[in-house]
């Protein structure tokens, strides 16, 4: 009896591609990618939001309880789907990178970026050697198929989508420098840190934030990298759509369900029964 995989096995293993569609979407010109942040931790939810029809998915890492299994187990809900999928670690840390890479992660949205030096080591991170220091272990990983997807190692580098986001006073100040680190992919502006650190706790659409995150939006696009953004009001995401937002988020899941699941006892409450 022999322990190598089947003809079979090998012919279906070989049409899986790494080719990160993500990344390729967010470069093409005249299309924006609408996308919705998944923070409910759950594969069930997340595999429910994957058949709404959005460009994109977030699984959030930062503002929600995920850890590895939790992440593992909706990258796989999701995956039977259309919608690319990217993960936001709670932070830039290169152990944490290493293993959503190997789970399968290809575009990484890493929160809190300030400086240039921050960005190229989050890029460091996701590359093998001799291009960075991610560790070799593609037998192991998920992202490999476990060495069916063929040349995986050779493959893996350019595949990869970093998304730094930026969402600071001291991030729009070094902005330039971090959009034009080799290997950050796109530049994702958080408005509501961006408000808070400018004094507008909870006012992400305050009048003197709106001219910064206007102003950087273009910074960025002069670089040549993608911008995104996040904002659930309507009227924002056609203005940040006309001034070049390649890819938006416009919804989550859990304010979804706290929205109507209040609104709906509110309804019923409020009505005299009898």
């Amino acid at each position: 009896m022999t322990t190598a995989p089947t003809a079979q096995y090998l012919a279906i293993s070989n049409k899986k591609q790494v080719t990160n569609l993500f990344k390729k979407a967010i470069t093409e010109e005249g299309s924006v990618q609408i996308g919705f942040w998944l923070a409910l931790a759950s594969a069930y939810s997340a595999e429910v939001c994957a058949t709404a029809g959005f460009d994109w998915l977030l699984i959030d890492g930062e503002h929600a309880p995920n850890d590895l299994r939790l992440i593992l187990a909706q990258l796989q809900a999701i995956a039977p789907y259309p919608a690319n999928v990217l993960v936001r670690p709670p932070v830039g840390d290169p152990n944490l990178i290493k293993q959503l890479l190997d789970i399968g992660v290809q575009s990484l949205l890493v929160p809190m970026v300030e400086t240039a030096e921050q960005a190229a080591a989050i890029v460091s991170a996701t590359r093998y050697p001799t291009a960075g220091i991610r560790g070799v272990g593609g037998a192991l990983a998920r992202a490999s198929r476990w060495n069916a997807i063929p040349d995986y190692l050779h493959k893996a580098n350019a595949e990869i989508c970093v998304v730094v986001q930026v969402e600071s006073v001291t991030a729009i100040k070094n902005l330039d420098a971090i959009a034009a680190v080799e290997g950050v992919d796109a530049v994702f502006i958080g408005p509501s840190d961006l408000a808070a650190t400018m004094g507008h706790l909870g006012e992400p659409a305050h009048p003197e934030v709106l001219p910064v995150i206007e102003g950087a939006i273009h910074r960025i696009k002069r670089s040549g990298k993608p911008v995104g953004i996040l904002t659930f009001d309507e009227l924002l995401i056609q203005l940040y759509s006309e001034m070049g937002c390649r890819f938006i988020a416009v919804g989550a899941d859990i304010i979804l369900l706290a929205k109507a699941a209040r609104g709906l006892a509110q309804k019923i409450k409020n009505q005299p029964l009898t």
